[in-house]
């Protein structure tokens, strides 16, 4: 426990002083009571050090302000032990799955939807118990439907917010877990059958193998998300699919690959202001955002271009996408750190930082670090 606790602390840049101070911060936002400034110091010297264990209490805070689990923070928890008989309740989980499946899926998809729209104004850190226990749900349900036409629109449910779940867990750091989530909504889309929740699910997990340093497996992982999801999908994700293309064939310093995947992208993007994709909730791409992600592969390809793109987007960046402008942010910082700007770097770089801080995304961090060690 002692290691993992100390280890998220230092993914967000905080001293102990400063989680004292956040606690407190989150304890008087919720009218909750904690400990003394003085006391929550010592608190956090102990748990860190293996002394004193965490309440349930403090781990509801922990688990907020980190964005982590209770695994990730302290260790693996014991499986509770399975009744002697458990038909009845099996039978009874039955029962309430075909209930759910039949009556509730609308429901659990406005909570996706709800969790997806806080979760880009505020960051997904203080998400993570709701995140948690809507996939338990889902699953749950899913595990105890039985005929298909019970369990694929519950699949389609899980896949869409399994998929919201992995990328949450790669914005707190939490890489594993966004792994083994990208896994479920694949299995869920499969299921569904449902391509282009497959197709976006496969597309997203390739962002873990670019920032894991293999840019060139993320590369063959979305074109063959491209082939899964063929003429099934919609324009609009099929553009998205040609800019994620783009941007990791960038990042594999595939520069001609990277310029003809934008041709792409933009010649299947659909005309006119619409943000949202109707078949596929979770994709937001229009023209202006397209820039921006042309303006951030060319960033990454080290070309002057790309100041005036990314520039542009930034006037029309809507300020509710927190995460968005933080890497917008961080794109116009490496874009002018290639052109020797480094006063506009570091401003860039500054008002990332706060940006992310503020939304909690471990991921915009560590670019934030890496761009500023290049100052």
């Amino acid at each position: 426990m002692a290691e993992r606790l100390r280890q998220a602390r230092k993914d967000r840049g905080w001293s102990q002083e400063r989680l004292v101070r956040e606690i407190i911060r989150y304890a008087e936002q919720r009218l909750l009571d904690v400990a003394s400034p003085a006391s929550l110091k010592v608190y956090i010297s102990e748990w860190e050090n293996g002394r004193r264990a965490v309440s349930d209490a403090y781990a509801t805070i922990l688990r907020a302000l980190f964005g982590k689990t209770d695994d990730e923070l302290f260790g693996a928890s014991p499986m509770a032990a399975p009744a002697a008989d458990g038909y009845d309740e099996l039978i009874s989980r039955i029962d309430s799955a075909r209930s759910l499946s039949f009556g509730m899926v609308d429901t659990l998809l406005n909570q996706t939807e709800l969790l997806r729209s806080v979760d880009r104004q505020m960051g997904a850190a203080a998400l993570v118990d709701q995140m948690r226990a809507h996939l338990d749900a889902l699953e749950d349900a899913l595990t105890f439907a039985v005929l298909p036409d019970a369990r694929r629109p519950v699949a389609a449910a899980l896949a869409g917010a399994a998929t919201l779940a992995a990328w949450q867990a790669l914005d707190a750091g939490a890489v594993e877990r966004a792994w083994r989530h990208y896994e479920l909504g694949k299995r869920a889309a499969a299921e569904a059958e449902h391509p282009m929740y497959l197709a976006h699910a496969m597309a997203e997990q390739a962002y873990v193998l670019a920032d894991a340093g293999r840019p060139e497996m993320a590369v063959d992982l979305v074109r063959d998300a491209q082939r899964t999801g063929g003429s099934k999908v919609s324009p609009r994700l099929a553009a998205w699919l040609f800019a994620a293309e783009a941007e990791l064939c960038a990042k594999a310093g595939l520069a001609d690959d990277c310029r003809k995947a934008l041709d792409q992208a933009a010649a299947v993007l659909p005309a006119g202001d619409e943000l949202r994709d109707p078949d596929m909730l979770s994709i937001f791409l229009n023209a202006n955002h397209l820039a921006r992600w042309r303006g951030n592969a060319l960033a990454i390809l080290g070309e002057d271009a790309a100041v005036a793109e990314l520039y542009a987007a930034l006037e029309r960046m809507d300020p509710a996408f927190m995460r968005a402008s933080a890497g917008l942010r961080c794109d116009l910082a490496q874009a002018h750190l290639v052109r020797g700007e480094y006063g506009q770097a570091r401003e860039h770089l500054q008002q990332a930082r706060l940006l992310a801080n503020r939304t909690g995304s471990v991921r915009h961090r560590r670019r934030i670090e890496g761009l500023t060690g290049r100052l």
